[in-house]
Parts: structure tokens; C-alpha cells; sequence
């Protein structure tokens, strides 16, 4: 009886690594954008109106504009963070 070949039935391998579908730089882009989302949630939070007491910081342009400003960076740039290919990835296609 033969042998089958047994080279022939075995995928053939490249001594390439295979690539993570982001790098590091990818990475950390994505805390940054994290950090300003968390940044931003942070500077809305704070203590409210409680009962009779009328609190004047919940008007605050810092609760209002900026850290909503922020937080919407961060959601916005998520994307380009999530896209971005390095010049060594450009390279290999």
C-alpha cells in the first residue's frame, strides 16, 4: 500500500509574524480617549440640589459647556484612534 505524502497535506506556514489587528500606538491613543471620556464624567458629577438648599455649582459653565466638551472629544476621537495604521503597517500591504 502507499504512504500518502504527508508534506503535500501540510499547510504551508510563512516565517512571517502574524500581526495583532492593532498597535501599540492604537492602544494607547485608545486610553487617551478613554481618560478624557472619564475626565469629562468626572468634572459633570458633583454635588447637586438637596431639598430646600439651592446649589449654584449645578449651573456651573465647567459642568454645563466644558466637561461635556470633553467627553464628546473623547467619544469623537475613539474613531481615529480605532483606524490609525502606523507608517510600518503601510509598508507591509
Amino acid at each position: 500500500m502507499k504512504q500518502k505524502d504527508t508534506k503535500a497535506t501540510q499547510p504551508k506556514t510563512n516565517d512571517t509574524k502574524e500581526s495583532m489587528p492593532l498597535g501599540k500606538i492604537n492602544y494607547i491613543m485608545i486610553a487617551v480617549c478613554l481618560l478624557l471620556i472619564a475626565v469629562g464624567f468626572f468634572m459633570m458629577s458633583g454635588s447637586s440640589n438637596e431639598g430646600a438648599t439651592f446649589n449654584n455649582d449645578v449651573f456651573s459653565s465647567s459642568r454645563t459647556v466644558v466637561a461635556p466638551f470633553i467627553t464628546f472629544l473623547g467619544f469623537i476621537l475613539m474613531v481615529p484612534a480605532i483606524l490609525y495604521r502606523g507608517k510600518s503597517d503601510k509598508k507591509e500591504q
